[in-house]
Order: C-alpha cells, then sequence, then structure tokens
C-alpha cells in the first residue's frame, strides 16, 4: 500500500464540534511524544518473527480529538485505512495518554510497510486492533465491531505472556563469561502487565531464574533475559516460562 504523503489528508467526521480534513503537517503541529514500543500480530507463533520494538513518534490521539471538539455523547471512533482495513476504538483507549497518531518510526518518517503516511497505536492491544495507512476517523455514538473482530478475531486483542529463547551461543573469546560458561537469551512479552521473573530450565533440570535486563527499555516493550549455563557436552532441550 503506497499512499503520496503530499496529497493525503485524514479526513474528520461525526461527533465532532470541528470537524476538518488534517494534513501531515496539521498532525505534526501538536506536541509530539515518542515511546518504545513491542507490537506482536495476534497469529505470531512462539518464536516467531511477528512481533518487533521500535521508538514510535506521533501524537497524542486525545489531544487532537479534545481539539476537534470530541463530543460527550461520542462513544467510540471508527477508523477507516486505504487498504479497506477498519476497526473501532473504545473511549477508554482513546483517552488513554499513550494512545497515539503515529507519522514517525526510529527516528525517520514512518516506512510504508508499518503504515505511512499514519497509523495508530493502542496500548496493550495485538496489531489487528491498530490500522495502519488511515485515511478518515469517525465519531460515533455506538459500538461498532472491526475487521478481524467480524471474523472471528478476539475483539480486546490483548497480549498473551510469552517467552522465547533466542540465542545459544558460546561467547567467542571468553571475555564476558567464564571459562564453561554459555550464555542463553531471548526476549518475554506480556503487554503493559509487565514481568517480574523469567525461568529457565534446561532437560529435565530445575527452573532456575535468569536475569532480566533492567530497566526495560519502557513499560510497553518486551523485556531482555538472560541465563549463563554451565555447559555440559551433548544435545540439550532449553525451556523458558
Amino acid at each position: 500500500m503506497v499512499i503520496d504523503g503530499r496529497s493525503w489528508a485524514l479526513d474528520v467526521a461525526g461527533l465532532f464540534d470541528k470537524p476538518r480534513r488534517l494534513t501531515l503537517a496539521d498532525l505534526m503541529a501538536y506536541p509530539a511524544i515518542t515511546q518504545p514500543i513491542t507490537l506482536s500480530c495476534i497469529s505470531n507463533p512462539v518464536g516467531g518473527d511477528l512481533i518487533s520494538t521500535s521508538n514510535w513518534t506521533g501524537a497524542r490521539l486525545r489531544d487532537v480529538l479534545v481539539d476537534l471538539g470530541l463530543r460527550p455523547e461520542a462513544r467510540e471512533l471508527s477508523i477507516q485505512a486505504a487498504d479497506g482495513f477498519y476497526e473501532s476504538v473504545t473511549m477508554d483507549d482513546l483517552m488513554d495518554p499513550r494512545t497515539m497518531l503515529v507519522y514517525g518510526m526510529n527516528g525517520v518518517t514512518l516506512p510504508v510497510a508499518h503504515g505511512f503516511p499514519l497509523r495508530i497505536y493502542i496500548p496493550n492491544r495485538y496489531g489487528m486492533k491498530q490500522p495502519k495507512w488511515i485515511t478518515s476517523i469517525v465519531a460515533i455514538d455506538q459500538e461498532r465491531r472491526g475487521y478481524w473482530v467480524d471474523r472471528g478475531w478476539d475483539a480486546r486483542a490483548v497480549p498473551r505472556t510469552t517467552s522465547v529463547v533466542d540465542p545459544v551461543v558460546p561467547e567467542p573469546d571468553h571475555s564476558e563469561t567464564p571459562a564453561g560458561i554459555i550464555p542463553v537469551g531471548g526476549i518475554a512479552y506480556a503487554g503493559e502487565k509487565g514481568l517480574s521473573r523469567v525461568e529457565v530450565k534446561v532437560d529435565d533440570g530445575p527452573w532456575t531464574e535468569a536475569r532480566l535486563r533492567r530497566p526495560p527499555v519502557s513499560p510497553l516493550t518486551w523485556v531482555q533475559w538472560r541465563y549463563d549455563w554451565p555447559a555440559v557436552t551433548g544435545r540439550h532441550v532449553f525451556r523458558v516460562r
């Protein structure tokens, strides 16, 4: 999906006192915020690559809505995307100060694959609730189901706790770990709930607590963990929880 950012504008309609079309320049005139964010696809398998962490930049959605005069009778925001995708966002999520209209990623313009010129970010939701390539927002006084909910997927799409073993790699020069120790690491993610502990199990041994990278990058991102394993020759199975 490729959109010409020079001619693009966001259509605003419905229950607003001051509905109007917003250009990218209009949106960038609002106070900008940048948040480190982990976003996962609801269909990402354990250990899959449909999850990532990036710095996203944009305007707080509630700042925009208040400025446009969102009316008290509005209950949800219906969002339409250029590819035919649609979603309806609840008032609680609309007013969450972490919810953003995103136009930047990792210090540059939002890439086309991630939704240029504009996408929404809603905390503690899978990607299925977060339209890319947004073209219009309409404030409505009723509940409305989104694209994937109409197709039988979870209406709330709250991330489930997951943990992954990524590398089991010997240090090449032993400068970071003692001889005979192999670092094992990965990520764990639980949405805004956060994580207090990660445990690793090797073969049929006991569950052993791993070290977490503290503090995490932000309350909205995955946590990186590490376990220094006293290596034993042979084939082994690593589990994490």
